[in-house]
């Protein structure tokens, strides 16, 4: 290979490998200041670490609850991941889970003594359009009232979880749950079985193969590229004649589906029933993961399962090193602070090299 090959191979990979530079970046930023917060405490750090690492990844039994707890958080993502492709900040994930699951929960009450075949697809039919319409609300408020997108997604996000819980512990309450108000449980026919060997349930399959789906449908389709136009510059999309408005719903509404099947999930191969064990944060982490992928539903994939498995290794903290189970949320925490901050001087990097870039240009042909 000749020297002038190798060097465009290593050009080729230093463009491949650099959108993922900001995050390789925030990670290490977040290693050093959580250790910096645990040698304050007096705690020791390097074994918080390995502990993390163990809790997550050091055995079958960490591996099978780190995927359990990063099944929904591949469909959370993409509730954040596909709006952004439009150019909008939606975080209302914990909103349309809920909702999902609720939706999920009663249809059955609905239409008793249906067939299995039947009343799981309704199920998720109906999950997933409680989702869609709730965060399709919010891209409806942004292109026909002006609203900014990221603060009505975090309002109806805390109007959902209040109707919620408004519904499960009033109208839609099952008289036989007396401590921990819930809807009426699922007939175990009803209900979504683990992997074969394995004690994840299905969530975690269709959650891959949504966000394969979602980069296929982004990458190479004629509406992805098209969403892409629109949140690249709106009033260029306008000018060639997108339907800017549909498209902001569309990224909206996909991305609530996704958020609403997740809510299905918990709800039938976890939890049994809708109740307050529902709204365990997925939303919120769901935010994390889409933006530690940079908004690539293939990287998601990866993310939710780093993520999942921090998750996952609070318990392992509290009982060996007599940390709080928060710790960990201490550690998404410093990760998302990382990654706005890595996100923002990136973007004044590039800003500066346009700028120098342009001024080389005019001193080269002035």
């Amino acid at each position: 290979m000749t020297s002038v090959a190798v060097l465009r191979w290593r050009a080729s990979a230093f463009n491949a490998a650099a959108p993922l530079l900001p995050t390789v970046y925030a990670l290490l930023g977040t290693l050093l200041l959580f250790v910096l917060f645990l040698l304050l405490q007096g705690r020791p750090a390097l074994d918080a670490c390995l502990l993390i690492y163990q809790g997550a990844f050091g055995s079958t039994f960490a591996w099978q609850n780190t995927l359990q707890r990063a099944a929904p958080l591949l469909l959370t993502a993409l509730c954040v991941a596909l709006p952004a492709r439009v150019g909008l900040v939606v975080i209302g994930g914990e909103g349309a889970l809920a909702l999902g699951g609720l939706a999920a929960a009663v249809t059955p009450s609905l239409l008793p003594a249906w067939p299995q075949a039947l009343m799981l697809p309704l199920m998720a039919l109906a999950a997933m359009l409680a989702g869609a319409l709730w965060i399709a609300l919010c891209g409806a408020l942004r292109q026909w009232r002006g609203v900014n997108e990221t603060i009505s997604s975090l309002l109806l996000s805390y109007l959902a979880v209040a109707l919620f819980k408004h519904l499960v512990e009033g109208p839609l309450r099952d008289p036989a749950s007396l401590n921990k108000p819930s809807t009426v449980p699922l007939p175990d026919t009803y209900l979504v079985s683990a992997l074969p060997g394995l004690e994840v349930h299905w969530g975690l399959v269709w959650g891959v193969l949504a966000c394969v789906a979602a980069w296929v449908f982004l990458r190479h389709s004629v509406t992805g590229f098209a969403l892409a136009v629109v949140g690249g510059n709106v009033r260029t999309a306008r000018l060639v004649g997108l339907p800017v408005n549909r498209l902001v719903l569309l990224a909206c509404a996909l991305g609530g589906a996704a958020a609403g099947l997740a809510g299905l999930f918990e709800v039938t191969a976890v939890h049994g029933s809708a109740n307050s064990a529902l709204l365990a944060g997925y939303g919120f982490s769901g935010i994390l993961v889409a933006f530690a992928a940079r908004q690539n539903p293939l990287a998601i994939i990866v993310c939710a399962v780093v993520i999942g498995g921090v998750e996952a290794s609070g318990s392992l903290l509290q009982r060996r090193l007599d940390l709080p189970d928060a710790t960990t949320l201490v550690l998404q925490g410093l990760l998302f602070c990382n990654l706005l901050a890595w996100e923002s001087i990136g973007g004044r990097l590039d800003a500066l090299k346009l700028r120098w870039q342009a001024t080389s240009n005019e001193v080269k042909h002035g």
